[in-house]
């Protein structure tokens, strides 16, 4: 009959300018593909070069190995957050316009061409019509899904570069099944994984989808390089569907009809009576504690491996944000010993490589964290046993080699240099000390740790009588990041940070999945105990320093301060008429605008610190990292006169209205 068509999708682990293992991670897929049976195969964007490549022209070839059917330029150019294609490129604006384009002499010589067709056309195959969305195009508002579908197109395809956002994926599968749902179609979705050498992780999840329903599901954190998704669909099921929708016939009639490329081929075989058709699945969405479980723990295994290190290193302090990260490297441990007892064998032979052992065979997760990750407590005089022995239990129960060691020797001798030399000795507030000695005596600690624990990275080995160094790890959480509390050139300063992109809520319930999931017990006092720095005195050998207290504003409004700073463009002004309404049960219009006022200038005082933060896994949409993501200024003025006298003058207002009302109804009940 000629109706069942058998095509295939792949998410692949490219890495910018890795040309050759990108290239056999190519063919590998293409393998896998023909071996089980697709006529059609479908690669990510930019698959030969890696995304990360952005100097390279965005376009799709239609290719079968030995000539070019197509060259399709993107139309939608991603222009957002992370990404500047803008910058570079120039999308392409005459639709259904076609041109035809001299190939390149080496090219010429592979395919015997001299000439190919370039612009915004379909393929026509014996026996369907495919047309191409790039990436971004999917998510625009004018889809060229739309019209290529009301022209008849059966087969959608989207090579497609598309980053892990918590919470994203969902946004994405919907996106793909509504693209058919409304018209019917097929719908092929190809995407990156894995780490392309920066800040973002590419969660593949490549899928197809026909007729609004999923037949075909790939994964969206894994450590395999390649992954190929087949499926078996019936274009009769296509035909039938958009025949019973009867206000897209009439819309079909209406469309300027796109340049068609003949291609002498065809995607179904002749005899295809028996052949079974796939039928349509479930989509099964990760929670948001599983993703931070997956995606860092897999970003973080790419950025080993391709560095070539031979692990990593993490100061534990015995809080939730260094226990988390140090949860998440565990995390990776567990990954890797399922991917080699699955049979990956390029997990095996990366695993073998970095503990220097050619016939090691990671089994045990605690047996391997122990081979590649070090934890060290870096005690001094304002640390107290608590944070030590949570430090210690964790390390403990994960495997970690860990460490424990004390500041104080080094933290007096650099304030003694200042001693010597000015004559002053400054002290703690709790001393009688001002606020500047204050300040500056915890920075001292924070930074000598951060001198220790590059110290350690690179000798820890060495002391050991193992060859290589190690990769620090950081642990400031992206709400801390966005208020500026930390110090900068602290601990916070590392090579990578798989947490800097995640929320403390976040994380404190990625910490509950821990303790359920990993049977880490020593996370239940971590849990409860409350957020501290711990470079202040203590008080009778009890934490008197408290996170919340020190910035002015709980994790749970900073959270809130930075949705509506990044994602919904408020400045002072905007934010506190949003959260006048969002608060009105629990605070006061004055409240609000004294909250507000104290977030805006603590994040435009401390914003220079995000000119050297470390590389961080980017998680939320509201990261303020200043490298690509969050583009802004780095010097405020710190008043915001014009935007707190607004607030003032709108606080006024209200309290006077409140107090008439209140008058009124007062007066009424007399």
């Amino acid at each position: 009959m000629g109706r069942a068509v058998t095509v295939a999708t792949c998410a692949l682990n490219q890495w910018a300018l890795d040309f050759e293992g990108n290239l056999e991670r190519i063919f590998r897929s293409i393998d896998i593909a023909k071996s089980k049976g697709a006529r059609y195969r479908l690669g990510p964007e930019l698959e030969i070069c890696g995304y990360g490549f952005v100097f390279f022209f965005f376009s799709v070839l239609y290719s079968d190995l030995r000539k070019i059917l197509l060259i399709r330029p993107k139309i939608s150019l991603a222009n957002t957050g992370n990404y500047r294609e803008l910058r570079w490129f120039t999308p392409w604006s005459k639709a259904r316009h076609v041109e035809e384009y001299f190939l390149p002499r080496i090219i010429q010589e592979v395919t015997g061409q001299e000439t190919v067709p370039f612009g915004d056309a379909v393929l026509a195959t014996k026996d369907t019509c495919l047309g191409a969305e790039i990436c971004e195009e999917l998510w625009a508002p004018n889809s060229p899904h739309i019209e290529m579908g009301l022209d008849g197109v059966e087969i959608f395809t989207n090579s497609s570069g598309s980053h892990h956002v918590l919470r994203k994926a969902q946004a994405r599968v919907d996106l793909v099944n509504s693209a058919t749902a409304k018209n019917g179609g097929i719908y092929i979705l190809a995407n990156q994984k894995g780490c392309d050498g920066d800040r973002l992780y590419y969660d593949g999840c490549a899928m197809i989808s026909m007729n609004g329903e999923t037949v075909a599901q790939g994964s969206q954190f894994s450590l395999d390089d390649v992954e190929v998704l087949v499926a078996t669909l019936d274009l009769e099921d296509v035909r039938s569907y958009r025949a019973e929708i009867s206000s897209c016939n009439l819309a079909a009639s209406k469309v300027n009809p796109y340049p068609r490329v003949k291609v002498n081929f065809a995607l179904s075989c002749p005899d295809d009576i028996d052949v079974p058709t796939c039928m349509p699945i479930q989509w099964r969405h990760h929670s948001p504690e599983e993703e931070i479980s997956l995606g860092p723990a897999c970003w973080l295994w790419d950025y080993l491996r391709r560095s070539k290190q031979a692990g990593f290193l993490l100061p534990l302090s015995g809080g939730i944000d260094s226990s988390a990260t140090a949860c998440i490297v565990y995390s990776m441990c567990h990954q890797v010993c399922l991917a080699v007892k699955n049979g990956n064998a390029d997990v095996l032979a990366d695993a073998r490589r970095i503990v220097n052992d050619e016939v090691y065979i990671p089994e045990d997760p605690r047996e391997f964290c122990k081979r590649v990750f070090t934890t060290c407590y870096m005690a001094s005089e304002n640390s107290s046993q608590d944070t030590c022995q949570r430090a210690k239990l964790l390390a403990e129960q994960i495997g970690s080699y860990h460490i424990n060691l004390n500041i104080d020797v080094a933290v007096k001798a650099v304030v003694g240099i200042f001693c010597v030399v000015t004559g002053q000795t400054p002290r703690f507030s709790v001393h009688g000390g001002s606020s500047r000695e204050n300040l500056a005596l915890q920075n001292v600690q924070a930074r000598v740790r951060m001198v220790l624990a590059y110290l350690f990275a690179q000798l820890t080995l060495w002391a050991r009588g193992m060859p290589g160094g190690l990769l620090v790890l950081g642990s400031a959480n992206v709400d801390e990041s966005l208020r500026g509390y930390l110090t900068k050139y602290d601990c916070s300063s590392a090579d990578i940070n798989p947490i800097g992109g995640i929320s403390k809520t976040d994380l404190k319930n990625f910490i509950q999945y821990c303790i359920e999931n990993f049977q880490l017990t020593a996370l239940r006092s971590i849990m409860s105990a409350p957020p501290t720095a711990e470079l202040e005195p203590l008080l009778d050998g009890q934490i008197a320093q408290i996170d919340e207290v020190d910035m002015g504003m709980t994790y749970a409004e900073l959270s809130i301060y930075g949705k509506l700073r990044k994602m919904a463009k408020a400045g002072p002004y905007s934010m506190f008429c949003k959260l006048i309404n969002m608060w009105k049960e629990i605070c006061t219009p004055r409240e609000v605008a004294s909250k507000v006022k104290h977030f805006f200038r603590m994040y435009s005082v401390n914003r220079h610190k995000m000119t050297t933060l470390t590389p961080s896994y980017h998680a939320e949409n509201y990261s303020p990292d200043d490298n690509r993501f969050d583009l802004r200024p780095f010097l405020y003025n710190t008043s915001w006169s014009w935007q707190f006298r607004c607030i003032d003058k709108q606080v006024n207002a209200l309290c006077f209205w409140f107090g008439f009302v209140f008058k009124i109804l007062t007066v009424g009940q007399d």
